[in-house]
């Protein structure tokens, strides 16, 4: 039998395999409340064979939620949460949920108050004025973490994993563009770490022997004041410094560098075709104009594996907590190269997208591909739709207007001469 399909123990918790479908922004909790759609997909990825699926994101608090479609921690979530994860275990695998808060990433509309973040300032890509946390808040946040995982507990997950990177609340603490504080938690590298540090202590108390926690960092934020390679290597350890189960190796940020989370182009018609006027008004009307799109959000050409050399330089520095893998994972092949790399777990996002079943594909034939264009559709329409790759939505007789037609196909002949 492959390494890819053999057991792994992730602290308190055994996985069937080494697959783990990431916390990818599913945009299917209306209302802020679980979905049947949230509940089928990810039992669909669970009858597919994963070893752990990730439902993404539950903010810790309101205040935290940047979509309409995103989960908070409120009772009113667990009648449907616990009737996934019962599912998803009928299924076979483990469930995980991905635990954060935006912070300035949203809008008053939506978070329900003025967006907060570590300092006061104006985020251009909300865009939004925001306002700086006082200490009290900072305090208040930090026990929400931790009553979060009593909350997830309860929901029936076995996992939760928190989100410190792509430029939401906790990484706006960590990069200097973003922190300008002059109190005990910004300045110094020691100091802007300090959120994070007391985030996880509380997070690490809750979790106590049952529950599994992992983390995901950025190895680098890729924009100009973000955390850089060195930083990103420092923030790391200080993570393992906690006893967490895993660390997730991601990088980029959701305002100025996206598309170093994704890889390849974002499709701009897509997203301005999605996104609603109410509440995104100005992005929207300056993606119809050409060439704005880009300088925006810069494209990265597609490589498979393409956060493969930074998190080989992670390896090398920790080696006493399990590195988990993530980014441009194609087919059954770049799975055993991850395996070979030295990785004993690995997420996956877009491949699940277009075919839920591709564990049990790759299991049947190790060379598999559901052959992912990386247009992005499914990401360009998460402002106002589910997650779905273009070819399900076609399948199940969902129209795409033909212009967006056009750039998946122009965007798909790109990534595939990479």
């Amino acid at each position: 039998m492959s390494e890819l399909f053999t057991p792994y123990t992730l602290g308190p918790i055994t996985l069937r395999n080494r697959f783990i479908r990431s916390a990818a922004f599913e945009n299917m909790c209306t209302g802020n409340i679980p979905s049947k759609a949230l509940h089928d997909y990810h039992v669909s990825v669970a009858r597919g064979g994963v070893g752990m699926t990730t439902v993404a994101y539950c903010a810790v608090d309101l205040s935290g939620v940047s979509f309409d479609g995103q989960l908070y921690v409120r009772p009113e979530a667990l009648p449907g949460l616990k009737q996934l994860t019962d599912d998803v275990h009928a299924a076979g695998s483990k469930a995980s949920i991905q635990l954060g808060h935006c912070g300035n990433m949203t809008h008053f509309y939506t978070c329900k108050c003025m967006p907060v973040s570590a300092s006061t300032g104006f985020n251009l890509y909300s865009p939004t004025l925001h306002r700086h946390l006082k200490k009290d808040e900072i305090h208040t946040l930090v026990h929400k973490f931790g009553e979060a995982v009593d909350f997830c507990r309860e929901a029936g997950f076995d996992c939760v994993e928190i989100h410190a990177g792509h430029s939401y609340l906790i990484s706006q603490f960590l990069a200097s563009r973003t922190n300008r504080r002059r109190d005990e938690y910004g300045g110094s590298f020691e100091n802007r770490v300090r959120f994070l540090s007391e985030v996880l202590d509380e997070v690490m108390l809750h979790a106590g022997s049952d529950m599994a926690v992992v983390v995901k960092t950025n190895m680098w934020d890729d924009c100009r004041g973000g955390v850089t390679l060195e930083e990103g290597i420092k923030v790391a350890k200080e993570i393992a410094r906690h006893k967490v189960h895993g660390i997730i190796l991601s990088g980029g940020t959701v305002s100025s560098s996206p598309m170093t989370i994704l890889g390849g182009a974002m499709p701009v018609k897509t997203l301005a075709h999605y996104m609603p006027m109410s509440t995104f008004w100005w992005l929207k009307a300056a993606l119809h104009i050409p060439g704005v799109g880009p300088l925006m959000m810069p494209t990265q050409p597609f490589r498979e594996l393409y956060f493969m050399e930074k998190a080989k330089i992670f390896q090398k520095e920790i080696t006493d907590t399990p590195l988990i893998y993530v980014g441009g994972v194609q087919s059954g092949d770049n799975c055993q190269t991850i395996m070979d790399e030295g990785f004993p777990l690995f997420q996956l996002a877009h491949v699940l997208i277009k075919d839920p079943a591709f564990v049990n594909h790759v299991q049947a034939d190790p060379h598999y591909s559901p052959h992912c264009g990386r247009s992005n559709y499914c990401v360009g329409r998460m402002y106002t739709k589910d997650m779905k790759c273009h070819e399900c939505v076609l399948r199940d007789g969902e129209t795409i207007p033909d212009n967006l037609m056009k750039e998946i196909s122009r965007l798909e002949a790109k990534a595939a001469k990479r």
